[in-house]
């Protein structure tokens, strides 16, 4: 059975007082589930993290449902992120209010323009090359990708092709993928772009996604972007289950869902609002 929370160990650090410590009125933070999945512990932590986070301002907290996976995204992990927001007191002040207006106004799938814009000006630049490569195919390579493989004859406008970028020796995720062999832009191209597009100041994420922010970093740095340089990060800790492992849908987590269904309120929600009550920050005129 996973230990109980306790705030002070997630929010009583320097790097935690530093992060917050800019942050005003005029300060945007986000909540960005991917709705391939129930949504579980480790989404709680970090949804309250970002909400504890944005009551210092009071900052603005944006909805930004992850949904151009379409082969994963299910209706009804879609209506989950809304029913565990309001399950655990949580609420925003702008995005999606409902599964329908979501659909309706806020899809990812409604700004494929503007990712496809970003795509365009890494190709106008020569920094990404086709590739046929399947997972099967790196899996030898363990997480490496071998230079050689960036020769692989291709057209960029062949069917079927994924783009890749060409990143600097040693870099944390070698040549990511930013366009899918489907056509369809992928995470880090299509996340940089709507931070950028919403006005994000700070990102709190889990300590598995700092390569992640290694790999937006960088391609805001080739596009100019220097909005996105700006953004403040904080990658918090992650759960773990039993077995050492992360909390994940992957990996079978328990979802809020379940919790949910079982009755009473999340059991984490009466703590965080405390912290925020006893706060000293909190007691700005």
């Amino acid at each position: 059975m996973m230990e109980p929370l306790q705030i002070q160990d997630w929010v009583n650090s320097s790097e935690w007082s530093k992060f917050t410590s800019d942050i005003t009125p005029q300060s945007r933070l986000r909540l960005a589930p991917t709705p391939s999945g129930f949504l579980h512990q480790g989404n709680a932590l970090n949804f309250y993290l970002n909400w504890l986070a944005a009551q210092q301002g009071p900052a603005h907290l944006l909805l930004r449902i992850d949904d151009l996976d379409a082969d994963r995204k299910r209706p009804e992990f879609v209506q989950d992120v809304f029913d565990s927001l309001q399950w655990m007191g949580i609420h925003w002040d702008e995005g999606p209010r409902s599964a329908d207006d979501f659909e309706a106004n806020w899809s990812q799938h409604l700004r494929i323009g503007l990712y496809e814009v970003l795509l365009e000006k890494l190709r106008e630049r020569e920094l990404v090359y086709a590739c046929k490569k399947s997972r099967r195919d790196l899996q030898p390579f363990h997480g490496l990708y071998p230079p050689e493989f960036r020769e692989q004859g291709l057209s960029l406008d062949e069917p079927d092709v994924a783009w890749r970028v060409k990143t600097p020796d040693g870099f944390p995720m070698p040549d990511f993928i930013v366009r899918r062999r489907d056509g369809i832009p992928a995470y880090q191209i299509a996340s940089l772009a709507d931070d950028v597009h919403f006005g994000v100041t700070h990102i709190i994420r889990g300590a598995d996604l700092e390569s992640s922010t290694q790999a937006q970093i960088w391609l805001a740095e080739q596009l100019g972007m220097d909005a996105f340089l700006r953004v403040r990060f904080f990658h918090h800790g992650l759960l773990m289950d039993e077995n050492g492992k992360k909390q994940s849908k992957s990996e079978g987590a328990a979802s809020l869902k379940s919790m949910r269904d079982a009755g009473g309120l999340h059991p984490w929600r009466q703590q965080f609002i405390q912290h925020r009550r006893h706060d000293p920050r909190q007691q700005r005129g």
